[in-house]
């Protein structure tokens, strides 16, 4: 019988067969591809990478700016036709408008702490600006630039307000039934909050990706 060069029965066992090399390698490169999904899994949360583009502080100084001339316009307005003159209702007596001098925090808190909450503010501009060298998230921009808007709205207040600089009253003129008496900066910075604490649940970080939390079944 006459055997094919090849054939089982000619075939050297000590030389290699190509065929059993690629073999191999998709092996090993299957194998190489299960490992690393096992270390991603294991390694809990991942931060999944998204174009950063733009960067978006040209965002966050317009929404501060505009924050904080609205505020301090409204300021103007009302210390100037409403101080010391009659509540106007807005709405019935649930919100009026009625000028009232705060040395405190937001909404009335911590009347004796007007330094303290002046170096605060001070304190969450730097920070605010800190962050903006990294950002490049649109939303994260807004609710910064919100933050900051009103941070100096108020700031500006305990700097230039009697009755002296780092210890001005914050001039508050919208007053709500059974709640607070509060100013446009205030409701700034409130806003601002949220949007920071909904974009964190949701994962988004400022610089512009997304901080993905794994899966309950991963192990």
């Amino acid at each position: 019988m006459i055997s094919t060069q090849g054939s089982p029965q000619t075939r050297d066992d000590a030389v290699p067969n190509p065929a059993d090399g690629a073999e191999a390698a998709v092996v090993e490169s299957t194998e190489s591809e299960s490992e690393s999904e096992a270390a991603g899994g294991a390694g809990g949360a991942t931060a999944v990478e998204k174009p950063k583009g733009p960067r978006r502080v040209g965002v966050l100084l317009v929404v501060a700016v505009l924050a904080f001339l609205i505020d301090l316009a409204s300021k103007l307005l009302v210390v100037a036709k409403l101080e010391n003159h009659a509540a106007i209702k807005v709405i019935g007596d649930i919100v009026t408008f009625q000028v009232i001098r705060n040395s405190g925090a937001a909404f009335g808190m911590g009347q004796a702490l007007t330094v303290v909450f002046t170096m605060i503010a001070s304190a969450v501009i730097v920070v605010i600006w800190r962050i903006a060298r990294r950002l490049y998230s649109l939303p994260w921009a807004i609710a910064l630039g919100l933050l900051l808007g009103g941070a100096l709205g108020n700031l500006t207040d305990r700097l230039f307000r009697a009755p002296g600089v780092f210890r001005g009253h914050v001039v508050d003129f919208i007053s709500v039934q059974h709640f607070a008496v509060f100013n446009l900066a205030d409701s700034a910075i409130v806003c601002g909050g949220i949007l920071v604490v909904l974009l964190s649940f949701r994962g988004s970080n400022p610089d512009g990706t997304v901080h993905q939390q794994p899966e309950k079944g991963a192990k």
